[in-house]
């Protein structure tokens, strides 16, 4: 349907949650298209004579076929519920929570350099929070403004701000089948349209969309399954980007890591071992030589949310003598920063994730059952 429309004329986004509708066959793909023809009847035909305009979004359990009838049936109400307000947004956003143990929604307001006195609104809601490692996990996310901006321009400016946010976020290690961001912009608010990629406009909307999408990532890390801390990744002085999110992938998905982090244990060689190895080639790959990290130059550090003194756990490749009570202040706070230096390069890249507890084993040991 996207690649139908090209982006122009879509309308609306039906979700259910519950059930991903993934592997379900020919049965799902029909029942994928009932909804959304359900959900096109609600309004006005485009006219345009391009078929669909409504995106399907499903999250929930693999391998099962939707309860199409009842989401059919309900379409209609959902349609006449419509509203604008806040509580319309956070109904919507409470509704397609699974383990979710908070709604995800957040707005704001910006303008642009072209149409200074025209205020532009931006609004979004994502849920998730286990099978989280996104790669654009039940994941969904909704973006919308009114600001007028090309059609054809929106695919980069979202890929561009997901890179950087939703796929910079990791819960558990596991991508999920149904990850979705989509971006809606309606112009509704008039002003300059934004039609060259190389406008100041252009530039500055990207830059509210990353810091907006990185926000609504933010949030799902928080409301990791039975995490208790909120952790930020990262890793400078690297030789290259790509290398500097590996290596901040890597220590983000490390159960060893989030394990140590939950038991507020400044076990920072498991911090060191999956930097070391998160460039190393796997097995039946030719051998590769790791430049980008040094040994002699690389640093591991604890940075405390409240401001206080930076930890120094390696330096320089030359382990610190630990004040393990001071270590245990930092963990036991509800924020922690991790920077990595690898120290053969200037590049960075920042990581989000959580730790491990006992309560996500008991979420995901019954998820289905």
């Amino acid at each position: 349907m996207l690649n139908r429309r090209k982006n122009k004329g879509i309308r609306g986004v039906i979700i259910n949650s519950g059930c991903a509708n993934a592997v379900t066959g020919k049965g799902g793909l029909e029942d994928a298209e009932s909804m959304g023809d359900a959900a096109d009847a609600c309004f006005a035909a485009p006219g345009d004579g391009k078929g669909g305009s409504s995106i399907v979004m499903s999250t929930g359990v693999i391998g099962q076929r939707l309860p199409i009838q009842k989401i059919l049936d309900g379409i209609p109400a959902a349609h006449k519920a419509l509203g604008s307000t806040h509580d319309h947004w956070l109904s919507a956003a409470s509704a397609i929570c699974t383990t979710d143990t908070f709604p995800k929604l957040i707005s704001r307001t910006f303008t642009l350099s072209s149409s200074p006195k025209t205020e532009y609104r931006i609004a979004g809601m994502t849920k998730g929070a286990g099978m989280i490692h996104p790669n654009m996990a039940t994941l969904l996310g909704m973006i919308a403004t009114d600001a007028p901006i090309k059609s054809s321009f929106l695919p980069a400016l979202l890929t561009s701000a997901v890179d950087s946010s939703f796929n910079s976020i990791s819960i558990d290690g596991d991508t999920s089948t149904n990850d979705t961001v989509a971006l809606f912009a309606n112009g509704a608010a008039g002003g300059h349209k934004i039609t060259s990629a190389y406008s100041p406009d252009y530039k500055e909307f990207q830059a509210v969309l990353t810091e907006f999408a990185t926000d609504l990532a933010k949030l799902v890390v928080r409301d990791g399954e039975g995490a208790t801390k909120f952790v930020t990744i990262r890793v400078t002085e690297s030789a290259s980007v790509e290398a500097a999110r590996k290596v901040a992938s890597t220590i983000a998905k490390s159960p060893l890591v989030k394990t140590a982090l939950y038991g507020k244990d400044a076990n920072w060689g498991r911090i060191l071992c999956a930097t070391g190895y998160a460039l190393i080639s796997e097995p039946g790959q030719p051998i590769n030589e790791v430049e980008e990290v040094a040994t002699d130059r690389t640093n591991v550090s604890f940075i405390p949310a409240d401001g206080s003194a930076e930890l120094r756990l390696l330096v320089d490749g030359e382990p610190e003598a630990v004040d393990e009570e001071r270590a245990a202040e930092i963990l036991a706070m509800e924020d922690l920063e991790i920077v990595v230096r690898l120290g053969t390069g200037t590049e960075e890249a920042n990581y989000w994730t959580c730790d491990f507890s006992h309560e996500y084993v008991t979420i995901n040991g019954d998820y289905r059952t």
